[in-house]
Protein backbone atom coordinates (compact mmCIF):
# COMPACT_ATOMS: atom_id res chain seq x y z
CA UNK A 1 0.00 0.00 0.00
CA UNK A 2 1.30 3.45 -0.96
CA UNK A 3 0.13 6.56 0.88
CA UNK A 4 0.92 10.17 -0.04
CA UNK A 5 0.41 12.68 2.79
CA UNK A 6 0.52 16.41 2.07
CA UNK A 7 1.03 19.15 4.65
CA UNK A 8 3.81 17.17 6.30
CA UNK A 9 4.83 20.13 8.47
CA UNK A 10 1.45 20.30 10.22
CA UNK A 11 0.13 18.71 13.37
CA UNK A 12 -2.23 16.19 11.74
CA UNK A 13 0.38 14.83 9.32
CA UNK A 14 2.80 14.66 12.24
CA UNK A 15 0.30 12.62 14.25
CA UNK A 16 -0.32 10.28 11.32
CA UNK A 17 3.43 9.75 11.02
CA UNK A 18 3.67 9.07 14.76
CA UNK A 19 0.93 6.42 14.69
CA UNK A 20 2.18 4.79 11.49
CA UNK A 21 5.75 4.60 12.84
CA UNK A 22 4.53 3.22 16.17
CA UNK A 23 2.14 0.76 14.54
CA UNK A 24 -0.64 1.61 16.99
CA UNK A 25 -2.64 4.43 18.54
CA UNK A 26 -3.74 5.34 22.05
CA UNK A 27 -7.21 4.27 20.88
CA UNK A 28 -6.12 0.82 19.75
CA UNK A 29 -4.24 -1.12 17.10
CA UNK A 30 -4.20 -0.08 13.45
CA UNK A 31 -4.71 -2.42 10.51
CA UNK A 32 -1.77 -4.69 9.72
CA UNK A 33 -1.63 -3.36 6.16
CA UNK A 34 -0.13 -0.15 7.53
CA UNK A 35 2.84 -1.98 9.02
CA UNK A 36 4.28 -2.50 5.54
CA UNK A 37 2.86 0.62 3.89
CA UNK A 38 5.11 2.88 1.83
CA UNK A 39 4.30 6.37 3.10
CA UNK A 40 5.56 9.54 1.44
CA UNK A 41 5.25 12.81 3.38
CA UNK A 42 5.53 16.09 1.49
CA UNK A 43 5.52 19.63 2.85
CA UNK A 44 4.69 22.83 0.98
CA UNK A 45 8.30 23.28 -0.15
CA UNK A 46 8.29 19.82 -1.71
CA UNK A 47 4.81 20.06 -3.26
CA UNK A 48 2.76 23.12 -4.13
CA UNK A 49 -0.70 21.56 -4.35
CA UNK A 50 -2.06 24.68 -6.07
CA UNK A 51 0.03 23.81 -9.16
CA UNK A 52 -1.64 21.05 -11.14
CA UNK A 53 1.57 20.14 -12.95
CA UNK A 54 3.39 19.59 -9.64
CA UNK A 55 0.61 17.34 -8.36
CA UNK A 56 0.59 15.38 -11.62
CA UNK A 57 4.34 14.85 -11.46
CA UNK A 58 4.49 13.57 -7.89
CA UNK A 59 1.48 11.27 -8.28
CA UNK A 60 2.78 9.94 -11.58
CA UNK A 61 6.14 9.24 -9.94
CA UNK A 62 4.93 7.75 -6.63
CA UNK A 63 1.65 6.12 -7.75
CA UNK A 64 -0.15 6.26 -4.38
CA UNK A 65 -3.18 4.16 -3.52
CA UNK A 66 -4.40 6.87 -1.14
CA UNK A 67 -3.72 10.61 -0.92
CA UNK A 68 -4.33 12.29 2.43
CA UNK A 69 -4.53 16.06 2.08
CA UNK A 70 -3.52 17.71 5.34
CA UNK A 71 -2.32 20.88 3.61
CA UNK A 72 -4.30 24.04 4.34
CA UNK A 73 -4.01 27.80 4.81
CA UNK A 74 -5.33 27.98 8.39
CA UNK A 75 -4.57 31.55 9.50
CA UNK A 76 -8.21 32.60 9.71
CA UNK A 77 -7.60 36.32 10.10
CA UNK A 78 -4.86 36.54 7.48
CA UNK A 79 -7.12 34.80 4.96
CA UNK A 80 -9.32 37.91 4.96
CA UNK A 81 -6.60 39.96 3.25
CA UNK A 82 -4.47 37.23 1.69
CA UNK A 83 -7.53 35.72 0.05
CA UNK A 84 -5.82 34.77 -3.19
CA UNK A 85 -3.30 32.51 -1.48
CA UNK A 86 -6.08 31.11 0.73
CA UNK A 87 -7.96 30.29 -2.47
CA UNK A 88 -4.91 28.66 -4.03
CA UNK A 89 -4.24 26.35 -1.07
CA UNK A 90 -7.74 25.69 0.29
CA UNK A 91 -9.65 25.53 -3.01
CA UNK A 92 -7.38 24.96 -6.02
CA UNK A 93 -5.16 22.52 -4.12
CA UNK A 94 -8.00 20.11 -3.29
CA UNK A 95 -9.33 20.48 -6.87
CA UNK A 96 -5.95 19.43 -8.28
CA UNK A 97 -5.58 16.52 -5.89
CA UNK A 98 -9.12 15.35 -6.69
CA UNK A 99 -8.61 15.49 -10.45
CA UNK A 100 -5.31 13.64 -10.28
CA UNK A 101 -6.75 11.11 -7.82
CA UNK A 102 -9.54 10.33 -10.27
CA UNK A 103 -7.11 9.95 -13.16
CA UNK A 104 -4.75 7.69 -11.21
CA UNK A 105 -7.40 5.64 -9.39
CA UNK A 106 -6.24 6.73 -5.94
CA UNK A 107 -8.58 7.40 -3.05
CA UNK A 108 -8.54 10.94 -1.65
CA UNK A 109 -8.90 11.91 2.00
CA UNK A 110 -9.45 15.65 2.28
CA UNK A 111 -9.44 17.39 5.65
CA UNK A 112 -11.96 20.20 6.11
CA UNK A 113 -13.35 22.29 8.94
CA UNK A 114 -16.30 23.25 11.11
CA UNK A 115 -15.86 26.80 9.77
CA UNK A 116 -17.84 25.84 6.66
CA UNK A 117 -20.94 26.47 8.82
CA UNK A 118 -22.33 29.86 9.81
CA UNK A 119 -22.51 29.17 13.54
CA UNK A 120 -26.23 29.85 13.86
CA UNK A 121 -28.19 27.44 16.02
CA UNK A 122 -27.63 25.19 18.98
CA UNK A 123 -27.94 21.65 17.57
CA UNK A 124 -24.63 20.07 16.40
CA UNK A 125 -24.27 20.23 12.63
CA UNK A 126 -24.66 16.94 10.78
CA UNK A 127 -23.17 15.96 7.46
CA UNK A 128 -26.41 16.74 5.60
CA UNK A 129 -26.67 20.30 6.92
CA UNK A 130 -26.02 22.99 4.33
CA UNK A 131 -22.77 24.96 4.83
CA UNK A 132 -22.86 28.76 4.86
CA UNK A 133 -19.38 30.00 5.82
CA UNK A 134 -18.91 33.53 7.18
CA UNK A 135 -15.16 34.00 6.64
CA UNK A 136 -12.77 33.78 3.69
CA UNK A 137 -11.14 30.80 5.38
CA UNK A 138 -14.49 29.01 5.65
CA UNK A 139 -15.51 29.97 2.12
CA UNK A 140 -12.28 28.72 0.55
CA UNK A 141 -12.44 25.49 2.53
CA UNK A 142 -16.04 24.92 1.44
CA UNK A 143 -15.15 25.57 -2.19
CA UNK A 144 -12.34 23.03 -1.78
CA UNK A 145 -14.93 20.50 -0.61
CA UNK A 146 -17.09 21.25 -3.65
CA UNK A 147 -14.14 20.81 -6.01
CA UNK A 148 -13.34 17.44 -4.42
CA UNK A 149 -16.92 16.25 -4.88
CA UNK A 150 -17.02 17.45 -8.49
CA UNK A 151 -13.67 16.05 -9.59
CA UNK A 152 -13.46 12.58 -8.07
CA UNK A 153 -15.76 9.87 -6.72
CA UNK A 154 -13.45 7.99 -4.35
CA UNK A 155 -13.26 10.70 -1.70
CA UNK A 156 -13.57 11.09 2.04
CA UNK A 157 -14.13 14.67 3.14
CA UNK A 158 -13.42 14.77 6.87
CA UNK A 159 -14.45 17.86 8.78
CA UNK A 160 -12.88 18.44 12.16
CA UNK A 161 -12.59 21.30 14.66
CA UNK A 162 -10.45 22.91 17.35
CA UNK A 163 -7.58 20.56 16.58
CA UNK A 164 -4.56 20.15 18.82
CA UNK A 165 -1.71 17.65 18.85
CA UNK A 166 1.91 16.98 19.72
CA UNK A 167 3.26 18.67 16.61
CA UNK A 168 3.02 22.31 15.60
CA UNK A 169 1.22 25.23 17.20
CA UNK A 170 -2.24 24.96 18.69
CA UNK A 171 -4.56 26.37 21.35
CA UNK A 172 -3.45 23.95 24.06
CA UNK A 173 0.23 24.85 23.77
CA UNK A 174 -0.67 28.56 23.59
CA UNK A 175 -2.72 28.36 26.81
CA UNK A 176 -0.08 26.30 28.62
CA UNK A 177 2.62 28.84 27.77
CA UNK A 178 0.51 31.89 28.58
CA UNK A 179 -0.78 30.40 31.84
CA UNK A 180 2.76 29.77 33.10
CA UNK A 181 4.00 33.20 32.08
CA UNK A 182 1.05 35.40 33.06
CA UNK A 183 -0.85 33.65 35.84
CA UNK A 184 -4.14 35.11 34.55
CA UNK A 185 -6.00 34.66 31.27
CA UNK A 186 -9.14 36.10 29.68
CA UNK A 187 -10.74 33.73 27.15
CA UNK A 188 -13.89 34.10 25.06
CA UNK A 189 -16.96 32.22 26.22
CA UNK A 190 -19.37 32.97 23.35
CA UNK A 191 -17.99 30.50 20.79
CA UNK A 192 -18.78 26.81 21.21
CA UNK A 193 -17.33 23.80 19.44
CA UNK A 194 -15.56 20.45 19.83
CA UNK A 195 -11.92 20.22 20.94
CA UNK A 196 -10.28 17.42 18.95
CA UNK A 197 -7.12 15.52 19.80
CA UNK A 198 -5.11 14.84 16.61
CA UNK A 199 -4.43 11.32 17.92
CA UNK A 200 -8.14 10.50 17.75
CA UNK A 201 -8.58 12.13 14.35
CA UNK A 202 -5.57 10.37 12.80
CA UNK A 203 -6.73 7.00 14.13
CA UNK A 204 -10.14 7.42 12.53
CA UNK A 205 -8.68 8.62 9.23
CA UNK A 206 -6.70 5.37 9.05
CA UNK A 207 -9.90 3.41 9.72
CA UNK A 208 -12.06 5.28 7.23
CA UNK A 209 -9.67 5.28 4.29
CA UNK A 210 -9.35 1.49 4.15
CA UNK A 211 -12.99 1.16 3.14
CA UNK A 212 -15.14 2.37 0.30
CA UNK A 213 -17.88 4.19 2.20
CA UNK A 214 -17.16 7.46 0.48
CA UNK A 215 -18.65 10.81 1.42
CA UNK A 216 -18.54 13.52 4.06
CA UNK A 217 -17.58 12.70 7.65
CA UNK A 218 -17.59 14.77 10.80
CA UNK A 219 -14.78 13.68 13.10
CA UNK A 220 -14.39 15.67 16.31
CA UNK A 221 -14.00 15.07 20.00
CA UNK A 222 -17.31 14.13 21.59
CA UNK A 223 -19.02 16.76 23.72
CA UNK A 224 -18.85 20.52 23.27
CA UNK A 225 -17.60 23.53 25.19
CA UNK A 226 -16.57 27.16 24.84
CA UNK A 227 -12.98 28.32 24.38
CA UNK A 228 -13.22 29.52 28.00
CA UNK A 229 -14.25 26.04 29.21
CA UNK A 230 -11.48 24.52 27.13
CA UNK A 231 -8.84 26.86 28.58
CA UNK A 232 -9.99 26.20 32.16
CA UNK A 233 -9.60 22.46 31.69
CA UNK A 234 -6.15 22.87 30.13
CA UNK A 235 -4.98 24.84 33.16
CA UNK A 236 -6.66 22.43 35.57
CA UNK A 237 -5.23 19.25 34.01
CA UNK A 238 -1.75 20.78 33.79
CA UNK A 239 -2.01 21.87 37.44
CA UNK A 240 -0.85 25.41 36.68
CA UNK A 241 -1.47 28.19 39.18
CA UNK A 242 -3.45 30.48 36.90
CA UNK A 243 -6.88 32.12 37.00
CA UNK A 244 -9.06 32.08 33.89
CA UNK A 245 -11.87 34.59 33.36
CA UNK A 246 -14.42 34.78 30.58
CA UNK A 247 -14.80 37.57 28.04
CA UNK A 248 -16.83 38.34 24.92
CA UNK A 249 -15.54 38.03 21.37
CA UNK A 250 -16.37 41.64 20.48
CA UNK A 251 -13.56 42.77 22.78
CA UNK A 252 -11.05 41.16 20.42
CA UNK A 253 -10.09 43.07 17.29
CA UNK A 254 -9.98 40.31 14.70
CA UNK A 255 -10.33 40.54 10.94
CA UNK A 256 -12.41 37.40 10.46
CA UNK A 257 -15.79 36.53 11.88
CA UNK A 258 -15.94 33.22 13.77
CA UNK A 259 -19.01 30.98 13.99
CA UNK A 260 -20.59 31.29 17.42
CA UNK A 261 -21.67 27.65 17.40
CA UNK A 262 -19.81 25.13 15.26
CA UNK A 263 -20.28 21.88 17.14
CA UNK A 264 -20.32 18.86 14.81
CA UNK A 265 -22.17 15.55 15.13
CA UNK A 266 -20.14 12.47 14.11
CA UNK A 267 -23.19 10.81 12.52
CA UNK A 268 -21.39 9.31 9.51
CA UNK A 269 -18.76 7.72 11.74
CA UNK A 270 -21.45 6.11 13.87
CA UNK A 271 -23.19 4.76 10.77
CA UNK A 272 -20.04 3.30 9.18
CA UNK A 273 -16.73 2.48 10.89
CA UNK A 274 -17.90 3.47 14.37
CA UNK A 275 -17.34 6.55 16.49
CA UNK A 276 -14.53 5.90 18.94
CA UNK A 277 -13.62 9.55 19.35
CA UNK A 278 -13.08 10.20 23.03
CA UNK A 279 -14.99 12.70 25.13
CA UNK A 280 -13.02 15.91 24.71
CA UNK A 281 -12.15 16.07 28.42
CA UNK A 282 -10.70 12.53 28.42
CA UNK A 283 -8.70 13.14 25.24
CA UNK A 284 -7.37 16.43 26.62
CA UNK A 285 -6.37 14.88 29.94
CA UNK A 286 -4.45 12.17 28.09
CA UNK A 287 -2.73 14.76 25.92
CA UNK A 288 -1.70 16.92 28.88
CA UNK A 289 -0.22 13.91 30.66
CA UNK A 290 1.86 12.99 27.59
CA UNK A 291 2.77 16.31 25.99
CA UNK A 292 5.91 18.40 26.37
CA UNK A 293 4.94 20.89 29.08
Amino acid sequence: MKILITGAGGQLAGQLRHILNLGKSELGSIDEIYLTANVKYVNRQQLDISRLSDVLNIVDDFRPDVIVNCAAYTNVDKCETDFENAFRVNSLGPRNLAAVSRASGAKLVHISTDYVFNGKGYIPFREYDVPAPVSVYGKTKFLGEQYVRENCSQYFIIRTSWLYGMYGRNFVYTILKAAKEKGHLDVVDDQRGNPTNAEDLAYHILKVMLGEEYGIYHCTGNGECSWYDFARKIVEYADIDCTVDSMKSDKLKRAAQRPEFSSLDNMMLRCTVGDNMRQWQDALKSFISNCRL
